[in-house]
């Protein structure tokens, strides 16, 4: 499940710049040079934010959400609550 410069799917990352800067968010898919990111609240899991990968700060954590590494569906209050329990 390695991705390009060892981001994966499910990751948490930070914003390191635009309008989402310091905003927590889960790696839907890596597709170099970027990244589909999502927040749960200003970007659902029905559009992801495409982002550049030079933007985003990396993480050690990575969500428990099973349907992301299933590729199912994936309801935005899951992701929210891991972008929420991170930040704490």
């Amino acid at each position: 499940m390695d991705g390009f410069d060892g981001f994966q799917i499910g990751q948490l990352v930070i914003s390191k710049a635009g309008r989402d800067k310091g905003t927590v968010m889960v790696v839907m898919s890596v597709e170099p040079p970027y990244l589909y990111l999502c927040d749960g609240k200003t970007r659902p899991a029905a559009r992801p934010k495409k982002k550049k990968i030079t933007h985003v700060q990396k993480t050690n954590a990575v969500s428990d959400i099973k349907g992301l590494i299933i590729g199912k569906k994936v309801k935005d209050s899951d992701i929210r609550r891991a972008c929420n329990d991170f930040a704490l």
